[in-house]
């Protein structure tokens, strides 16, 4: 260790031998450079030996900083764990400590680099090179000395752990390499970026390394002291309104005044106090009160928070409606308000038996689905009187918005709950009946799905914890009692129709509506169009003739609204006269002379047996329908048309029925010229409005055959069933909607797919009474009940 190497002038200008062979003393997160102090503390027996042969030698020994740790486990030797670039160290002073401990004071004089490691144990021994640094004095390297050293300064303004005695340093020093590394020993970077420094030797380029992360470090030392003076006036301010308040009560209590806000803050509190909350709520509730009161009431969050608390005390987190248990009372209410559906009766008393014989039953979730006005919406207000619970309406028809349902999360401007809370709130009790009006309405956008939302709400496996976004607390939704309903279940996603039973409305028949014309709407409209019984009767008679020729409905708010009609005319002519009017009986003689020439029955007087004119059966989302079906055989170059609007899956029933008849009836050559020099043309009537499905196969069938054969249809007969090209009738569905639309439309046969024979049990014995059903398994057996001749005579 004791080989003279190179001489290198100290910070005193004395010169100094540093030997080739030096003792390395590894540093870690630290660079140190030349004509710096620096205090080394060793507590390594090995290092302190180190020390020890240093001091009786040269005095002098290599610093070099550690690599930062690597993500490998791999071992790495001790001369890997340093930089290969480093400082010489002249140990000017030491001092020992009673612990074992020894401090170090000393002066980087030159940078050097490790060529060979001579030794390892007990402490690293490397041969070293002393580098020359490759001096720059052009303008630019002046330029960038002047940008480093104001930089510097600002940073040394900008940051208190600095002293200001750096800026004289900075300002005083002449050579472009010292400043370059008094700047780096004094930055608080990265080691790498300083052993990056270290290793630079020609001057220029050193300042230009050293500028950039100058700049750099300025930008942050500055954004840094903006974001402090923000918090600093943040706290000054908050802590002088703070103190102001508490002052003002003090002299408000003087005065034996109360401010406002104080006494809302106290009664807020006894609210809490007070109200039966779940423990986790009350928790929750408590927070924010705390940070309520901390707050100033002009303060913007003040109302926010306010808002929140309250709703969290107006909802019945613990609060319930005793179920009415005693069935007969259910059942007459029921039956009082509704006539007929008998199914959904049926289940609400099942619920109400259940629960009187286990009480920690969840609610049911049901779906009423069916056409409009059947009375699934006002069902649902009679099912929670009978079950004597709250009663609230969600109507979800045309809703997007996901937080209609979950509510607004409070980060947001005017944020509140969804509608489920709400509707708790409304109803004040947290087992009330919710009716989910219009499910199959659903909408999304952007904003969110409102069906995936209602997963949560309508699941019994979890809406016993659903969190309101708004709320962002858990509240039990298993007692609830939900309803939905719906005119079609198709547009219902698959998940959110499998968590509801489903309960089908089909519609009424004559006798049904003539019933509730007479308990529910003729009573209803009397009174709502200010007359009596006194003013207005109604004959049966002209019921039925208002159900038969003036409505063509499932429901019956068509048949309310003509009722309607007649009770408004009546009431003109009761406020016009001048003596009380006799009473004005309604009959079949004068119905016209209130409502005009019916609708439909002149359609029906028309209806005779055509060729090619079939009755086809259709369902839609206003219940059943009959949909006429047209064939038309016009000169042409063969082929087959279709207009009406017709859906795809419609088209290819038509193609269907057509292929089975060419490939099964089509023999000679007449008849395939026939098809060749004609062009069959099939009509929909009601062209405005799309139609698709594949149960007019068999209606469609029988339209052609019509037309071959030329042998009429009977107009009597309606049919409904799906056709394949092998000639089978299959099943289709919603059968009880269009049995009752062919009841309603006077028909007296109804040809339907053997497969579909067991929902002819749920139809009204008065259907049963007025048409003839025919069950079939073949397209053969439909032309032998629907044509007036046999077709393979003809």
């Amino acid at each position: 260790m004791a080989n003279e190497h190179a001489t290198t002038p100290t910070m005193d200008g004395e010169m100094v031998r540093i030997p080739e062979e030096l003792a390395v003393l590894p540093i870690s997160d630290a660079v140190i450079f030349p004509f710096m102090m620096v205090p080394l503390v060793l507590s390594d027996e090995n290092l302190i030996e180190l020390a020890d042969d240093v001091l009786a030698d040269s005095k002098i020994l290599g610093t070099f900083a550690q690599r930062p740790e690597g993500d490998d486990e791999e071992e790495t030797s001790a001369e890997e764990e340093v930089y290969e670039y480093g400082c010489a160290v002249l140990i000017q002073k030491m001092l020992r400590f009673p612990d074992g401990s020894m401090r170090l004071l000393g002066q980087g004089i030159a940078r050097i680099r490790r060529e060979k490691t001579l030794q390892t144990e007990p402490y690293m021994v490397s041969r070293i090179e002393v580098l020359e640094e490759i001096r720059s004095d052009d303008s630019r390297t002046t330029a960038y000395m002047r940008g480093v050293s104001n930089n510097f300064v600002k940073i040394v303004d900008a940051t208190e752990s600095l002293s200001d005695e750096l800026k004289v340093v900075a300002m005083n020093i002449d050579d472009p390499g010292r400043l370059a590394d008094m700047v780096a020993t004094n930055l608080d970077i990265d080691v790498s970026e300083k052993q990056q420094v270290l290793e630079t030797l020609n001057t220029r380029k050193r300042l230009e390394l050293l500028s950039e992360i100058v700049v750099r470090e300025l930008g942050v030392v500055e954004l840094g002291e903006k974001l402090q003076s923000r918090v600093r006036k943040a706290i000054d301010k908050d802590q002088r309104e703070y103190y102001l308040r508490q002052q003002l009560k003090a002299i408000q209590r003087e005065l034996g005044d109360t401010d406002q806000s104080s006494v809302e803050l106290d009664d807020l509190r006894q609210q809490i106090e007070e109200a039966a909350l779940p423990d986790e709520v009350r928790e929750a509730c408590t927070k924010e009160y705390d940070r309520l009161s901390r707050m100033s009431p002009g303060a913007s969050e003040y109302t926010v928070s306010k808002t929140y608390i309250d709703w969290v005390l107006e909802l019945p987190w613990l609060e319930s409606s005793d179920d009415n248990l005693r069935l007969k009372k259910a059942q007459e209410v029921l039956d009082r308000d509704h006539y007929g559906l008998d199914d959904v009766k049926e289940r609400i008393l099942e619920f109400l038996a259940v629960k009187k014989l286990k009480h920690d039953m969840r609610g049911p979730i049901l779906c009423l689905a069916g056409p409009p006005g059947v009375g699934k919406t006002s069902l649902g207000r009679s099912i929670a009187e009978a079950m004597g619970r709250k009663f609230y309406r969600l109507s979800l028809g045309g809703m997007r918005d996901e937080a209609e349902i979950r509510g607004h999360r409070r980060t947001y401007v005017g944020a509140m709950p969804g509608r489920i809370i709400h509707g708790l709130k409304v109803a004040g009790t947290n087992n009330p009946v919710i009716m989910l009006d219009e499910i199959d309405k659903l909408g999304h956008d952007f904003r969110g799905d409102p069906a995936s939302a209602l997963l949560e709400v309508l699941d019994p496996a979890q809406n016993n914890s659903f969190t309101d976004h708004y709320l962002n607390l858990p509240f039990d939704l298993s007692n609830v009692f939900f309803m939905t309903t719906a005119n079609v279940l198709d547009t219902i996603p698959r998940p959110l129709r499998d968590r509801m039973e489903i309960i089908h409305l089909p519609g009424y028949t004559r006798l049904e509506k003539l019933e509730i014309a007479r308990r529910y709407l003729v009573p209803r409209q009397i009174e709502e169009n200010g007359l009596t019984t006194a003013n207005i009767r109604f004959s049966d008679a002209a019921l039925s003739k208002i159900i038969g020729e003036y409505t063509a409905e499932a429901g019956v708010r068509s048949l309310e609204r003509t009722i309607g009609t007649v009770c408004r005319k009546v009431a003109r002519t009761v406020a016009s006269a001048r003596k009380k009017p006799k009473r004005a009986t309604i009959s079949v003689k004068n119905l016209e002379d209130y409502l005009g020439v019916p609708d439909f029955s002149d359609r029906r007087r028309k209806r005779r047996p055509m060729v090619g004119v079939t009755a086809g059966l259709a369902w839609t989302a206003v219940g059943g329908r009959i949909l006429f079906i047209e064939a038309v055989a016009a000169p042409g170059g063969g082929g087959l048309r279709l207009t009406g609007q017709l859906g795809s899956v419609m088209q290819e029933s038509a193609q269907a029925a057509l292929s089975y008849l060419r490939s099964h009836y089509v023999r000679s050559d007449e008849e395939i010229a026939w098809f060749k020099n004609h062009e069959i043309h099939v009509h929909l009537p009601a062209g405005a409005i799309p139609k698709d499905g594949p149960s007019a196969g068999v209606a469609l069938a029988t339209s052609l055959m019509s037309l071959y054969r030329g042998i009429p249809v009977d107009h009597r007969v309606a049919m409904t069933g799906e056709i394949s090209l092998t000639g089978e009738v299959h099943p289709i569905g919603g059968l009880v909607q269009k049995i009752l639309a062919a009841h309603r439309a006077g028909m007296t046969d109804v040809i339907l797919p053997k497969e579909n024979e067991s929902d002819l049990e749920e139809i009204p014995e008065e259907v049963h009474e007025a048409i003839d059903f025919h069950p079939v398994e073949r397209v053969e057996e439909v032309w032998k009940l629907a044509l007036t001749r046999p077709y393979d005579q003809a």
